[in-house]
């Protein structure tokens, strides 16, 4: 009779098929999730900080300053707020006081440019570019912890105390008020034509702090002198600061280097299909080499007496002890330690429980204790042997002989 091999059934096109579009699909989301990430990343990156952020007249929450304009037109005094420099200038007029925060955003041509036409100018936050910038003082050390005005400006009168946190140093002929003796919290400068005055009012003019001291008093002292303010907001969309380009690696190389580079990548990427198309998968060769089991055995030996570890040959003496005494006692080659002595008590009639210690109490930390374990776990398997030993004899001289007795005599 012929033997018929049959071919092992091959998946259909139609098996396949769902496989592949699942694999597909499953790239096509990991795709869309990268691309939506990344998108998100940018858009988190390249976002300006929030309009309504401190200071600001129509901020709501706790840094911005909306208070504060309600409160300034409940008073009469009409506040219009502007975020274009270029708005803000043209808003200007008699009787109308120019209100901003720091304008880091601003050049200095422009700042000059945006106060040119007004009379009175209230800087609610400042830095030290500015203070420079206006000649009216520099940063001093220290706080307040509560001052009157203290100064000849008439609308600071009914003020009260306040607590500053930034205090300045005034120049020549600029008037500090709100002072102690490490600085002033408010500069007036009239030196010229139009009155500059600097304040922080960052904490001080704040939703959240508004309504302590007299810092609402000094807000409409400062604001609420005349019937209009023109309330200019900096913002990174009206900068006229343009900062210089930053140097590339592009453009610090020649133009045929770029070209280049990417020629050599393309050609690298060709020779990896290349070469890689040229073997199969890996298949798994057993080395012609022996080693024999006693250059393991020594091997091992001489890399645990240079590193002096006790404790792993002792493990390992204990463990060649309990797998021979468990094959001359019967048992299974991975019987415990437990197991082992129970069997080699009863087999040497000794107390149950006498050999635990030896096959798994504390390991040896010493040589002295190690050559000392060494020692009785050899006895204990000459013993065993030897039990065995003397079994083996008895039950073979108690066998019943199988040939029949011969007769000395005849009959």
């Amino acid at each position: 009779m012929s033997v018929i091999e049959q071919e092992a059934p091959v998946p259909s096109t139609a098996e396949q098929r769902p496989r592949r579009a699942k694999a597909i699909l499953g790239w096509a989301i990991v795709v869309v999730l990268v691309l939506l990430v990344s998108f998100v990343a940018l858009r988190v990156a390249a976002t300006a900080p929030a309009e309504n952020g401190a200071l600001d007249p129509e901020g709501r929450g706790e840094a911005g300053t909306l208070a504060l304009a309600e409160i300034l037109r409940d008073q009469g005094v009409d506040v219009d707020v502007h975020r274009s420099r270029a708005e803000a200038r043209a808003a200007i007029d008699e009787d109308t006081t120019l209100v901003m925060a720091n304008p880091y955003t601003l050049t200095d041509e422009a700042l000059e440019t945006l106060m040119e036409p007004a009379e009175r100018v209230v800087f609610l936050s400042t830095s030290t570019h500015l203070l420079n910038v206006l000649s009216i003082g520099e940063n001093a050390p220290g706080t307040l912890a509560a001052a009157t005005p203290g100064c000849d400006v008439a609308e600071f009168a009914e003020v009260g105390t306040i607590r500053a946190d930034r205090l300045f140093s005034p120049a020549d002929g600029v008037q500090a008020c709100f002072a102690n003796d490490e600085g002033a919290a408010v500069l007036v400068d009239d030196r010229t034509s139009t009155r500059h005055v600097v304040v922080e009012g960052t904490r001080l003019f704040s939703n959240e702090y508004l309504t302590e001291d007299g810092n609402a008093a000094l807000a409409l002292a400062l604001l609420g002198q005349t019937d209009r303010v023109v309330w200019y907001v900096p913002s990174f969309g009206d900068s006229d600061i343009q900062g210089e380009p930053t140097p590339t690696l592009g453009s610090l190389t020649p133009l045929w280097v770029t070209p280049a580079i990417l020629l050599l990548m393309l050609a690298g990427v060709a020779t990896a299909i290349w070469r890689g198309q040229r073997f199969g998968p890996l298949v798994a060769e057993t080395l012609p080499v022996t080693v024999r089991a006693s250059e393991t055995m020594h091997g091992r030996a001489r890399l645990t007496a240079k590193a002096a570890d006790a404790e792993h040959a002792a493990e390992a003496l204990r463990d060649g002890a309990r797998r021979r005494l468990a094959r001359r006692l019967g048992l299974a080659v991975q019987a415990g330690a437990d197991e082992v002595a129970d069997a080699a008590s009863d087999r040497l009639q000794i107390p149950r429980g006498s050999l635990q210690v030896l096959l798994s109490g504390p390991l040896p930390t010493d040589d002295d204790s190690l050559i000392d374990l060494a020692r009785r776990l050899d006895e204990l398997e000459s013993a065993v042997e030897s039990t065995l030993r003397s079994a083996r004899a008895t039950s073979t001289a108690a066998e019943p002989s199988t040939h029949p007795r011969e007769d000395e005599g005849t009959t």
